[in-house]
């Protein structure tokens, strides 16, 4: 399933038709989005004001403060984004790095080859090549330290994804002109900058 983000949706007419409204409709795009919305961009996909969108976004982050929940609707600079709690983060981080040791599975093996292959990637494009949303697998292949943020696309401002030294150490290369011949098994680059522009 592709990945959806408030700019690139269509405009939803009628909001209160979707069972729990304007706020359900929210929390269903913020959890589709792999960055951070704006208040405009949110307000043009659901067809509502910006001062509306930003008043129901204040009233659920009150409500997931007030009910402890473990993750939180953040807003930075950037836009509004759900993220675990801060306080939570240990144990978040102890279930991903759990079995370090262990093998990684197919989905994570997917997107390392996808990043590996096509660096610099941002998650949007990856997840439109896997055809499902990867930010679970490429959190995981962070924090295990074989994957980082780059910059950001110039065109999309979205994070651009690279492989780290240790990625290189795992694999027992020098270098990324090592990898093996896979490349021409993934899409070609027309087809990510096809990607891209749909972001922008």
């Amino acid at each position: 399933m592709p990945d959806a983000t408030a700019t690139d949706a269509a405009p939803a007419q009628h909001t209160d038709d979707y069972e729990g409204g304007l706020r359900a409709c929210l929390e269903a795009v913020l959890m589709a989005a792999d960055e951070p919305q704006q208040e405009a961009d949110l307000a043009r996909v659901l067809g509502r004001s910006a001062a509306v969108i930003g008043e129901t976004l204040d009233l659920m982050r009150a409500d997931y403060d007030a009910e402890q929940r473990g993750f939180e609707l953040r807003h930075t600079a950037r836009g509004w984004q759900y993220a675990s709690r801060a306080v939570f983060e240990p144990v978040v981080t102890a279930f991903v790095t759990d079995g370090q040791t262990a093998r990684l599975s197919q989905a994570a093996m997917e997107a390392l080859a996808i990043i590996a292959y096509q660096q610099p990637v941002t998650r949007a494009q990856v997840t439109a090549i896997r055809g499902v949303n990867s930010d679970g697998v490429i959190r995981s292949l962070t924090v295990r330290g074989l994957v980082r943020e780059d910059g950001a696309d110039p065109e999309s401002r979205a994070a651009r994804l690279v492989t780290t030294e240790l990625f290189l150490d795992k694999m027992g290369l020098d270098s990324l002109a090592q990898l093996p011949e896979l490349a021409p098994f993934l899409p070609p680059s027309e087809a990510l900058a096809d990607v891209a522009s749909a972001e922008r």
